[in-house]
């Protein structure tokens, strides 16, 4: 506990700053799987959309911390009433987390005033480690603030459990988003019980039959659990949003902005289709309950 109090105690913002000048190198010096030009300006606009979540955070930090102790402290949520050793109520902490966080972010697609703010992170048509920095400071620190209330209320997590959650998924989702090839075996194995970097680009793919899966942090169980899996290989994937394709609308004040403006979801051919196969599926099931209501109807007279 010692070791882990101490790595605790280290400051959320210097991890994130190590880590985007060592992801920044290592996306230099490997092979990536996407070529782009304009790197320097988008990590730019990026770092600066990340600047404004830091002081948003100085307020919705205090929220969040204040919520979780006084949940602790009057014994809310599941694990107050089930003995278990601290190591295994950590680690179930994490999972607990990554699982209610599955179902912010899976609501996120599904309510057209949540995606307004989610598809800022979507945008990014150039994806590499940095594309994790771009998020709207309302939806990460308010929504998925909730999110980790709601997750400690229901489980019963202590603020050791949410800054272990934290010391992991930062890390993770900076692996996710970067713009290294990594072999097929990885998703094949790995890829069974968590969310590889493969796994995760299907998400980031401008076909809205793709954006609207995985939505999983760390372990993908929960999509291929709840019927939200979907994969697609790493070279066929068209990245970012149609809404968002024209540069000008790459930049961190238009990001910023981009929630209050009014612009439709442009829905690709295969996702149209789709929902015109679940839509018939309805009249179809619609149509038997009132075949079958008038049946019951004339039998009765």
């Amino acid at each position: 506990m010692d070791i882990l109090n101490k790595l605790l105690a280290i400051d959320i913002n210097y991890i994130v700053a190590a880590l985007i000048v060592i992801f920044y190198l290592l996306e230099n010096l490997f092979q990536t799987q996407f070529k782009f030009d304009k790197m320097r300006l988008h990590l730019f606009h990026n770092i600066m959309i990340q600047l404004s979540i830091i002081l948003g955070g100085l307020v919705t930090a205090a929220v969040i911390v204040t919520a979780v102790e006084w949940l602790h402290k009057n014994h809310v949520g599941l694990f107050h009433y089930i003995q278990m050793p601290v190591w295994l109520k950590l680690a179930l902490g994490v999972v607990a987390f990554d699982f209610i966080n599955y179902w912010f972010h899976r609501t996120a697609h599904r309510i057209p005033v949540l995606w307004r703010f989610h598809r800022v992170h979507h945008s990014d048509s150039r994806m590499d480690a940095s594309t994790n920095l771009r998020a709207h400071p309302v939806e990460l620190l308010v929504y998925f603030g909730l999110s980790n209330i709601v997750a400690a209320a229901l489980f019963g997590l202590d603020l050791t459990a949410l800054g272990l959650y934290f010391l992991i998924i930062i890390p993770y989702v900076f692996l996710e988003h970067s713009n290294i090839r990594f072999p097929d075996w990885i998703d094949k194995t790995i890829g069974l019980v968590f969310v590889t970097p493969n796994i995760h680009k299907v998400h980031h793919e401008r076909d809205q039959y793709y954006t609207d899966s995985n939505y999983s942090d760390i372990f993908i169980i929960w999509d291929r659990i709840f019927g939200t899996f979907k994969f697609k290989p790493p070279g066929e994937i068209n990245l970012g949003l149609n809404e968002f394709a024209d540069d000008r609308k790459q930049t961190f004040w238009y990001l910023l902005i981009s929630p209050f403006i009014n612009m439709g979801r442009v829905s690709s051919e295969k996702s149209q289709k789709t929902k015109w196969k679940q839509n018939q599926l309805k009249g179809e099931k619609t149509a038997e309950q009132v075949r079958a209501c008038s049946w019951e109807t004339i039998k009765e007279k």
